[in-house]
């Protein structure tokens, strides 16, 4: 049975609030797929989601230049990639994702230019801005249902 939720954020606080929650459900070998257009929220959550996992004070800048950026946690490495300037996907290739998707935890980016490295068993939060307000749909597949069974934002 594969998962999915969508959730209201009604303003920053609340995507804080998502990334805050879902950040302990995470573990090495998790891709998180942010997907959504300019301005949507996509790096927020990914900012929020490494302070909780790293601590608050944390700098957290965007990787649009320097594509990843990495993070240690207490479970292990966590990597941020922003894939924005990506033209070609053979361009992913050189970025080590098959060993970031191995050791760590991946939040990427714009990742539907992936191409065929998409990761199969990712979490997809998809932003949708709206009218004063966003919606998070979350999907995965099977694998990540019993995990987040209990999961209230």
């Amino acid at each position: 049975m594969a998962f999915t939720r969508d959730i209201v954020l009604s303003d920053e606080t609340a995507t804080q609030r998502l990334a805050q929650t879902l950040a302990p459900y995470l573990r090495p070998g998790d891709s998180l797929l942010l997907q959504g257009p300019l301005g949507a929220g996509k790096t927020s959550l990914a900012r929020g989601i490494i302070r909780a996992l790293c601590g608050p004070g944390i700098e957290v800048p965007s990787p649009s230049f320097n594509l990843v950026l990495t993070y240690d946690t207490p479970s292990g490495p966590l990597w941020h990639v922003d894939l924005y300037r990506v033209d070609n996907p053979r361009d992913v290739d050189e970025l080590g994702l098959d060993e970031i998707q191995r050791d760590g935890i991946a939040l990427i980016e714009w990742p539907d230019r992936l191409g065929p490295w998409l990761p199969r068993h990712a979490l997809t939060i998809a932003l949708t801005p709206q009218e004063n307000r966003r919606l998070a749909s979350l999907s995965g597949d099977e694998s990540w249902a019993p995990r987040l069974t209990d999961f209230h934002p």
